[in-house]
């Protein structure tokens, strides 16, 4: 029981897609570049762009895609998804609004409160997907409208006009996802801790090992003595509770609380997850190629918006990558990349 647990399967690994001598291609590199590209690009259309303040006060608007994203790679890798975390970041947007204003409670214990919500929100879900054969998708979507279904019937039971939200928050919750260190985003240093606590929590430590092979193989794991169950539903409660950050954050940055937070999250955070390297059969995924695909994506949605692109279509280029993503990936699985390459040696060794 122990060597299964404690072997590193082969999905720790991030893919590579060629291989040779000392060198090894990792996915995370075509994310550089692409991210280089976006740079380049969207700079020469827009020179604004590139300056410095705006660059870093753009990451500010696509925050919540990163920090949701690093834990729905933890779902993906068990061979689940989580299509409701955008419901959960409005239910937690609102009802840390309505916690304050209304029953006047300390703001940070209202963000205490929403967190805890976010993590039942996942554990409701997480439960029902362990324990039941409905697929992850269908009981998430499920969730996706009784969470969202939640968050507008306690508005409509308040005093708070839902179209106008909750506002006037302390200035100090505001200030702390609005403000930045030296010139750097208060909500960028918040995702890079993320960033660290989620990579050694999948990559380190016997629990991530745990989530890779349920991935590769349920039946496998639980043989090996691993109560998948409790592990699948854990990854739902991490997301869930990764939503709730995303509501508070989102909220404090905006200065208001709203049910509808979150309503447009679920394709670019699918799509940050897939393009990152996670597996969507389940078994592979990395945190570090996650983070790097999430900021790709930001900047894109940033670079098309500043080019000029109405905002209600931002959405359909991220749809495209996810699809293009998605073949590529079906082809480096089945191996007709390496056989193009290698082809492409034997003619050069043959000259």
């Amino acid at each position: 029981m122990g060597s299964a647990i404690n072997s590193k399967p082969q999905s720790l690994k991030t893919g590579s897609i060629l291989s040779g001598g000392k060198f090894k291609w990792r996915w995370e590199y075509f994310l550089i570049i692409l991210l280089v590209l976006e740079i380049v690009i969207f700079g020469s259309i827009n020179s604004r762009f590139l300056n410095p303040v705006v660059l870093m006060g753009s990451i500010n608007d696509f925050m919540p895609i990163c920090i949701i994203s690093l834990f729905v790679t933890f779902v993906m890798i068990t061979g689940g998804i989580d299509i409701q975390a955008g419901s959960v970041v409005g239910l937690t947007s609102i009802s840390v609004g309505l916690l304050w204003s209304q029953l006047g409670l300390n703001i940070w214990i209202a963000c205490l409160i929403g967190l805890l919500i976010g993590g039942l929100c996942g554990l409701f879900s997480g439960t029902l997907i362990a324990t039941t054969d409905v697929q992850p998708m269908v009981i998430t979507l499920g969730g996706s409208f009784l969470f969202s279904g939640i968050a507008l019937a306690i508005t409509s039971m308040s005093s708070v006009e839902s179209y106008k939200g909750i506002s006037g928050f302390p200035e100090s919750f505001t200030k702390l996802f609005k403000g930045n260190v030296l010139g750097i985003p208060n909500q960028l240093i918040l995702f890079i801790l993320l960033v660290a606590i989620s990579y050694v929590l999948l990559h380190k430590t016997q629990y991530g090992r745990k989530i890779f092979l349920i991935g590769v193989n349920r039946n496998t794991a639980e043989y090996s003595g691993i109560k998948s169950s409790s592990i699948i539903a854990s990854t739902y409660v991490l997301s869930g509770i990764a939503a709730a950050i995303a509501g508070i954050v989102l909220t404090a940055y905006l200065g208001t609380a709203k049910a509808d937070f979150g309503k447009e999250l679920t394709l670019p955070i699918i799509t940050a997850v897939v393009l990152g390297g996670t597996s969507n059969y389940g078994g592979k995924g990395n945190v570090l190629g996650t983070a790097l695909a999430a900021v790709v994506i930001g900047i894109m949605r940033f670079g098309l918006s500043m080019s000029g692109v109405n905002t209600q279509y931002l959405d359909i280029p991220v749809g495209i990558l996810l699809i293009v993503v998605l073949i590529i990936r079906s082809f480096i699985n089945g191996g007709a990349i390496k056989k193009v390459v290698k082809k492409i040696t034997n003619r050069g060794e043959s000259l």
